[in-house]
């Protein structure tokens, strides 16, 4: 079954995943009915009925018929992953325990959970609970121990400022114009994700050209997103209106140039550079002295890539974790040389070396 970069499909999840190949899809992001339970209408204190989730696609007669619905949409999505794809769900604290347990029971293996934390959130009317202000995502691998799964660590921390990105989100909720409206002006699909979450789903974990599945398509966020993104898609919906929506809504999406979708790459992905083929290539010299950040502290280099400090000797992270008595150092940011600009630290010169590798 052949798809282009932009696929989207009416018709019943389930049905239609056990059409797609084995192995075929780079990631995977869902956003199931969340089975609700609403016992009545939803009313502001001044009467007026809030526009809650009673759409007949979030109904199940019991949990345990929700659990089947779970399991069967989910084992499609594990079957059509390939070995180092990775799965994002998103719920409520009505659902997200279940699909949880299912997702475990399959074989998928948990990296994190995320909490969306919503600016605005809806307040709860009746005032009997907490304002409920987040919902979960679960980011999981294919399974434990299989191929490695995308992950771009150094785009994240570049997006939050050079700082670790952290598993809690601060997000607003879909609103202003970016909520699609139906003919009528009211909005057309009830849980309408914000599409700053699925850039940075998107972004965080595939790349440019990957195949993302979403088989709960709705009015198209994870379609626009990929699309702007540089990804390629399958969408399953099975709302007519829907689709049409979302159609509508990614032909207008302008999707950014090639060359500006590059990401910081990680370091890890890199060749390795031991520290003794620095000295190997002369960037620094056996009896050089290396510093830490504030030039308090120095060590000398030995010949065999060694750092000493008195009769203190070991590899440069070793011996940096030991004069600060802490259990681990990156000995490539700690230790610094001096350069025609002051201290600079001898990751600098692992760049260096990594370039004339690529070269």
């Amino acid at each position: 079954m052949a798809f282009g970069p932009e696929t989207i499909i009416q018709g019943d999840c389930i049905e239609e995943l056990k059409k797609l190949p084995d192995g075929s899809v780079d990631l995977v992001f869902a956003d199931p009915p969340y089975n609700l339970q609403l016992g009545g209408d939803l009313l502001r204190p001044d009467n007026s009925k809030v526009d809650a989730v009673d759409d007949h696609w979030d109904q199940f007669e019991s949990f345990k018929a929700y659990d089947d619905f779970t399991r069967a949409w989910m084992a499609e999505c594990r079957r059509v992953l390939k070995d180092d794809g990775a799965l994002w769900v998103i719920g409520s604290y009505h659902n997200i325990f279940r699909v949880g347990t299912v997702l475990q029971d399959l074989g998928f293996w948990v990296l994190n959970d995320v909490i969306w934390r919503k600016t605005n959130p809806m307040p709860n009317f009746k005032g009997t609970r907490f304002a409920n202000a987040h919902e979960t995502l679960i980011w999981a691998a294919k399974s434990r121990g299989g191929k490695r799964y995308t992950f771009n660590y150094d785009a994240m921390k570049m997006a939050n400022d050079e700082v670790q990105m952290r598993s809690d989100w601060t997000l607003p909720l879909c609103t202003g114009e970016e909520r699609i409206k139906g003919a009528d002006g009211h909005k057309a699909h009830p849980t309408q994700k914000p599409e700053a979450l699925l850039h940075r789903v998107i972004l965080s974990s595939s790349r440019p050209g990957d195949v993302i599945l979403d088989p709960f398509f709705g009015v198209g966020t994870t379609g626009a997103a990929a699309k702007r993104l540089g990804r390629r898609f399958i969408g399953i919906e099975r709302e007519s209106e829907y689709v049409a929506h979302a159609k509508e809504r990614i032909r207008k999406v302008v999707p950014i140039a090639p060359a500006d979708l590059e990401v910081m790459g990680s370091k890890k992905s890199e060749p390795r550079v031991p520290f003794g083929t620095i000295v190997e290539a002369g960037l620094l010299r056996p009896g050089d002295t290396v510093w830490c950040p504030k030039g308090q502290r120095s060590a000398k280099v030995r010949a065999d890539g060694s750092l000493a400090v008195g009769e203190m000797t070991g590899s440069i992270h070793k011996v940096g974790a030991m004069i600060q008595s802490q259990p681990a150092c990156n000995g490539w940011t700690y230790w610094h040389f001096k350069s025609d600009k002051g201290l600079a630290p001898i990751d600098v010169l692992r760049s260096k070396v990594r370039a004339e590798m690529a070269a």
